[in-house]
């Protein structure tokens, strides 16, 4: 089994004809073509069916498909740590994030970064935790900012705490506090209408979960925004929304704190543990480190 018969194969897998996928591959078709039946002599089963204008994959394309997938990520990964030079002139760093953070933390250590290591090529994947850790566990990121305790099970993954990031409560600037008072308490968001994230964003469960742990199911005025439209329905005093107080102080609207012991969330960094990141995640991960360092006092 050859890695070229791998990539071959996603690639009809991917666009469903065999014509296109020699075209992404920059190969004849009949090249192509028999380089996959190579590998379907070698497994000793057909990988897809082939009727004119429709193929499709049969139960053994289904089962190679997401083994394909990870043996390629694997050897990408390997060849970029290889070739990597000493000095990170050069390379790729894939790093996944919540929004909250992609509109906070993200950009400033993202722009020292490229200050030290300009020939560094730098793709952000937008996310919640939950399909972020399906993106490392697949290979097609090489470092993640997770929200901790994580929403799925992930043993192949390994985490480290970066930081406990307050919770507060935004309201339409000009407007009385929420709950008449300084400091709010979760069981005050019951008589308070949220403006909620959409369904799958870390902070729509973190909310839910702890209302509910208050004993009462929260109420929504209006839901299945990103973090810019929540901030704007709040704005607008269309509800209150629970966010970190990092987005918080750069919104411009009332901010509210809660009691204590308040409300917070763990952001931990999270990549791969069967496979060392490669050193351009290594070396983000410690200016993400410094960057949250306590000054000296």
């Amino acid at each position: 089994m050859q890695l070229q018969q791998l990539r071959y194969f996603t690639a009809v897998a991917d666009t469903r004809h065999f014509t296109r996928a020699a075209d992404r591959e920059h190969v004849a078709q009949p090249s192509l073509s028999q380089q996959i039946r190579a590998l379907e002599r070698e497994l000793g089963a057909d990988l897809f069916h082939r009727a004119r204008g429709h193929i499709t994959l049969t139960d053994a394309g289904e089962t190679l498909l997401p083994l394909a997938r990870r043996i390629l990520a694997d050897t990408e990964t390997a060849r970029r740590e290889v070739q990597e030079v000493a000095r990170l002139r050069r390379g790729r760093l894939r790093l996944g994030a919540p929004p909250s953070l992609c509109a906070t933390l993200v950009p400033d250590v993202l722009s020292a970064f490229h200050t030290r290591y300009p020939g560094v090529e730098l793709i952000v994947n937008e996310d919640g935790s939950q399909d972020l850790v399906r993106a490392l566990a697949a290979g097609a990121l090489d470092l993640a900012l997770v929200i901790t305790p994580l929403p799925v099970q992930a043993p192949a993954l390994t985490t480290t705490e970066l930081l406990r990031e307050e919770l507060v409560v935004v309201s339409a600037p000009g407007t009385p506090a929420p709950s008449g008072r300084r400091r709010i308490r979760v069981e005050d968001l019951r008589d308070h209408p949220l403006a909620m994230f959409r369904r799958g964003y870390d902070l729509r469960e973190f909310t839910t979960a702890a209302c509910r742990a208050a004993g009462f199911e929260p109420a929504f005025t209006v839901e299945g925004g990103e973090m810019d439209a929540v901030l704007g329905f709040a704005r607008a005093g269309l509800g209150i929304a629970v966010v970190p107080s990092m987005v918080a102080e750069r919104s411009g609207l009332r901010v509210t704190r809660f009691a204590t012991p308040g409300m917070h969330r763990t952001v931990s960094m999270a990549h791969r543990g069967d496979v060392s990141p490669p050193r351009a995640a290594r070396e983000l991960q410690n200016m993400l480190r410094t960057h949250l360092a306590p000054a000296p006092s």
